[in-house]
């Protein structure tokens, strides 16, 4: 039998066996993770940030590590819940896709509840293993800065993670902790990815499921730097239903799994798909890492290309043109509603302008003021409201939030003074985009071409290959290209004279006279 001794945070287990399983655990762990999920509380696992890996993930994400020839493996669970993850990691091991003669597995977990299944897991695997287990309590973060800052031991080989996902506050111990090794980001998920990329080898391989949120927006740029300048990307693998990945535990983040190599050379990039996790439809491609990171751009966003062809926003010859360029900008709405409630109103009444929320806007038309809603309609304009107003003009809105259930990310609205006849300024709630020039309107045919421009689908689609997140950041709408200022005000003249207009009008107009 494995003999097991006590060390702090955890326990070590030493297996003594060499031969190798006759089954897969991993289907009987299955059962294990459905009792865990189903006798966790929701809440603890929500505060913790933790959802537990499904067998058929665990399986593929053991699948996408190379072969291996070394003698031995030093693999890093973090955030290891029951083991689904190690468990496919040996499994592997034990089919013969490795050639290692015995392997140690380090896995981190803080819930007792969840290491009680770990040990168990794991102790089997042990029992007919060359393997060596470490079971810790640790906090992760803290544990991994003392390696990295006073190492003792042998470096990682490989690392597959399921990390936790939850903000990081910017005052907190483990963001102080984490810019200690130059690690700064605002999620425990992309902490953990972070500090596994800096306890690997060279030549370590990282296996993780992530939220897609880190492949855009300035907030996860430090991140995405990071790794970059450390590791090159490898594999990819898009889900293509948001919250099939977790479905048992209601998780809605749109999840990427990624395959990293520490001090690899980059070269070109698999990116795969799948509806779900059945991998029933799975296809992959190779692609050059210019299509993954864009050559020049500063903000070092991850586009996830889901064919070899190039969008058709890639190969226009005319859609080369930023917002600077055409004289726009892009703002989040400056009314943030709770920090100014006693200057809101249910409805209009004197000294009163118009307040814009997502609820006012159906399809492409406004309905202002709205009845029944449990948002303002109005907003008082005096001394101190009126930095936060725009003078009444023709405006471009996207919501900042779209449902799961909508076929676009994109919706544009044209906001014009005609909605609002004894308006002198407009007050845009946080959740819109706000398209304008120095907070003021734009030419009303710039307005509505550029409307158009963003309804259409080829501009959704073109989003999606690198925003995976319900939320649509006014920085990814700047990194976006644009047509020109005339062909866009062609565009809008074009859409007057049409009256209302449908996806199909806007489809054709753009695919026929742009593309």
């Amino acid at each position: 039998m494995a003999a097991i001794s006590s060390c702090p945070g955890g326990i070590t287990n030493q297996g003594r066996r060499a031969s190798f399983p006759k089954a897969n655990m991993l289907e009987q762990l299955e059962q294990v993770r459905i009792e865990a999920t189903t006798s966790i509380d929701l809440g603890i696992r929500s505060r913790l940030g933790q959802f537990l890996t499904p067998a058929t993930v665990a399986r593929f994400m053991a699948s996408l590590f190379p072969a291996s020839n070394l003698p031995s493996a030093r693999l890093l669970d973090a955030g290891a819940g029951i083991g689904s993850l190690t468990g496919a990691f040996l499994d592997r091991w034990a089919e013969g896709a490795f050639e290692f003669r015995e392997v140690t597995a380090t896995a981190y977990e803080i819930d007792d509840t969840l290491r009680g299944y770990l040990t168990k897991t794991l102790e089997g695997y042990a029992a007919q293993l060359a393997l060596t287990i470490k079971v810790l309590s640790y906090d992760f973060i803290e544990d991994s800065l003392n390696k990295i800052q006073f190492p003792t031991e042998p470096r990682f080989t490989h690392a597959i993670l399921n990390p936790p996902y939850k903000k990081i506050h910017s005052n907190s111990r483990h963001r102080r902790l984490l810019s200690q090794v130059g690690i700064e980001t605002v999620n425990i998920y992309s902490a953990f990815v972070a500090l596994a990329v800096e306890l690997m080898e060279t030549g370590g391989q990282i296996v993780a499921i992530i939220p897609r949120s880190f492949c855009n927006g300035p907030y996860y740029r430090p991140f995405r730097e990071f790794v970059l300048a450390r590791a090159a990307i490898r594999h990819i693998h898009l889900f293509e239903s948001r919250n099939k990945a977790f479905k048992d535990d209601g998780v809605l983040q749109e999840n990427i799994i990624i395959r990293l190599e520490c001090g690899g050379q980059q070269g070109k990039v698999t990116i795969s798909t799948s509806t779900d996790d059945t991998f029933t439809d799975y296809q992959a491609h190779a692609h050059p890492f210019e299509r993954i990171v864009m050559p020049y751009d500063r903000e070092r966003f991850v586009h996830i290309p889901t064919s070899l062809n190039d969008s058709p926003i890639e190969l226009s010859p005319v859609i080369r043109h930023s917002l600077a360029d055409l004289g726009i900008e892009v703002s989040t709405g400056p009314v943030v509603d709770f920090r100014m409630r006693e200057h809101l109103r249910e409805m209009p009444e004197p000294g009163t302008v118009p307040l814009l929320y997502s609820v006012h806007f159906a399809g492409l038309g406004i309905e202002w003021p709205k009845m029944g809603i449990k948002k303002p309609n109005a907003i008082m304009r005096n001394a101190y409201t009126e930095k936060w107003l725009y003078p009444t003009g023709f405006y471009v809105v996207t919501r900042r939030f779209s449902s799961k259930e909508e076929k676009r990310r994109i919706v544009a609205n044209v906001v014009a003074p005609e909605a609002f006849p004894d308006a002198l300024a407009l007050g845009f709630e946080n959740h819109l985009n706000v398209f304008h020039a120095c907070k003021k309107g734009l030419p009303e045919d710039l307005v509505r071409g550029l409307a158009v421009f963003l309804n259409s689908r080829v501009f959704d689609n073109h989003f999606r290959l690198f925003s995976g997140h319900t939320q649509v950041n006014a920085t990814d709408l700047r990194q976006m290209k644009y047509p020109s200022h005339a062909i866009l005000s062609s565009l809008g003249s074009w859409a007057k004279s049409r009256g209302e207009l449908t996806q199909a009008m806007i489809d054709t107009k753009i695919e026929n006279h742009i593309l």
